[in-house]
C-alpha cells in the first residue's frame, strides 16, 4: 500500500472510520495541532543524550497519540473506537506527568531569576518550541471544544500539563549541560 492515495488530492481527508471531511475543519486542524506536537518533541528526544528526557518525552508522544485519536474519532464513532481497544484522554495521565513536575520542581534551582531565552542547548531549545507548539494547539482546542458537544476536558487538562513539563523539562536539560561540563 502506497502513502499516495490521491484520497486527499480535493482538500478532504478521512477520520477513523472513514468519514469525509474538508481539510479546513476545525476537527482536521484541532488533531492536526497534535500532530505538530508530537512531531516537535519527536525533534527534542532526538537530540536528547538524557535516558530520563528521552524516556519522558517518548511517554509524552505515546499519550499525545491516544489524544490525537480521540480527536480524529466523530463522536458519532466513539463507541466503535473504544470497542475497538483504543483509549481516551485519562485523568491518570494528566496525574502521570503533574507527578514528574512535582518531583522536579523540588530542585529550585531549574527556576531562573529571570525570563527565559530558550536556546541554552539544543535539547532545551527543542523543548521550548515543544512547549509553544503545545500552548497554540492547547489555545485551539480551547477554541474547538466550545462548539463540542461531549468534548472530553481531560484534552485539555492533559495539553495544559504538558507544556509545565515541557518547560521544566527545558530548564532541566539547560542544568544538566551546566553540570556535564
Amino acid at each position: 500500500m502506497s502513502i499516495v492515495t490521491k484520497t486527499g488530492d480535493k482538500g478532504e481527508t478521512s477520520l477513523m472510520y472513514g468519514r469525509r471531511l474538508s481539510k479546513a475543519d476545525p476537527r482536521v486542524d484541532a488533531y492536526g495541532c497534535i500532530d505538530e506536537l508530537t512531531a516537535a518533541l519527536g525533534l527534542a528526544r532526538s537530540v536528547s543524550t538524557d535516558k530520563f528526557l528521552s524516556d519522558e518525552i517518548f511517554a509524552a508522544q505515546k499519550d499525545l497519540i491516544v489524544v490525537m485519536g480521540e480527536l480524529a474519532t466523530a463522536p458519532s464513532d466513539r463507541e466503535r473506537y473504544l470497542t475497538d481497544g483504543f483509549h481516551l484522554t485519562k485523568a491518570e495521565m494528566v496525574d502521570r506527568i503533574t507527578a514528574v513536575i512535582f518531583d522536579l520542581e523540588k530542585d529550585t534551582s531549574l527556576y531562573p531569576k529571570d525570563w527565559v531565552i530558550p536556546g541554552g542547548t539544543a535539547v532545551s531549545a527543542a523543548l521550548d518550541f515543544a512547549r509553544a507548539t503545545c500552548r497554540r494547539a492547547e489555545r485551539y482546542i480551547a477554541g474547538f471544544s466550545a462548539g463540542e458537544k461531549n468534548f472530553d476536558p481531560e484534552i485539555l487538562r492533559y495539553l495544559n500539563r504538558l507544556s509545565d513539563l515541557c518547560w521544566i523539562l527545558a530548564r532541566y536539560a539547560e542544568k544538566s549541560s551546566r553540570t556535564s561540563k
